[in-house]
């Protein structure tokens, strides 16, 4: 079967830590992570017409959902782990209890997958996600955020097939789909 592949690239600079590792990563630190988002046109198919005649998928329309899911709520941000509680207390606003706050933060997060806010300490931008912030579950959750939307883009012609996610120059995660074209709903 032939296949037509376009990829991505965006790149974010935000800060995290992984609660539970066993070594350094436990602590507060940052990274210019690197996104690849991949798209695939099974049977090498393109657009016929239209602004987007001769494309799988337009490499601005691929930009403009990139940056609405992943930079404009990530890049220069924290991403924090809903379980991790002294980080999050950390970020809360001091005019609020901390509980109702959480609470609040905890049933959007169950609701959406994810809170982006800036109702926080100085205004900075907050990233909360139910897993640990590791490259390979930031893979996964963004590759989730991304597919529909790729799906309407391509008014169906492509779907999203990998994420990768660059946490330094030397490691990246993937998360590929499993090819199926579908719409979150």
């Amino acid at each position: 079967m032939s296949l037509m592949h376009v990829t991505r690239r965006l790149e974010i600079d935000a800060g995290h830590r992984i609660m539970l590792h066993g070594s350094k990563c436990r602590h507060l630190h940052g990274h210019r992570y690197a996104i690849e988002a991949t798209v695939c046109s099974p049977q090498a198919e393109l657009h016929q017409s239209g602004e987007q005649a001769g494309m799988v998928l337009d490499f601005g329309f691929l930009k403009q959902e990139m940056t609405a899911c992943i930079d404009q709520p990530c890049d220069h941000g924290f991403m924090a782990s809903l379980a991790d509680l002294d980080v999050l207390r950390m970020f809360a606003p001091p005019a609020q209890a901390f509980d109702p706050w959480l609470a609040g933060v905890r049933q959007q997060v169950e609701r959406d997958g994810y809170l982006a806010t800036t109702d926080c300490r100085v205004g900075s931008k907050l990233y909360v996600v139910p897993f640990h912030p590791t490259a390979e579950e930031l893979a996964r959750h963004w590759f989730q955020r991304l597919q529909p939307r790729v799906l309407e883009r391509s008014h169906g012609l492509a779907h999203l097939d990998r994420v990768r996610v660059w946490e330094t120059p030397n490691c990246w995660a993937e998360y590929t789909g499993d090819g199926v074209l579908s719409s979150a709903g």
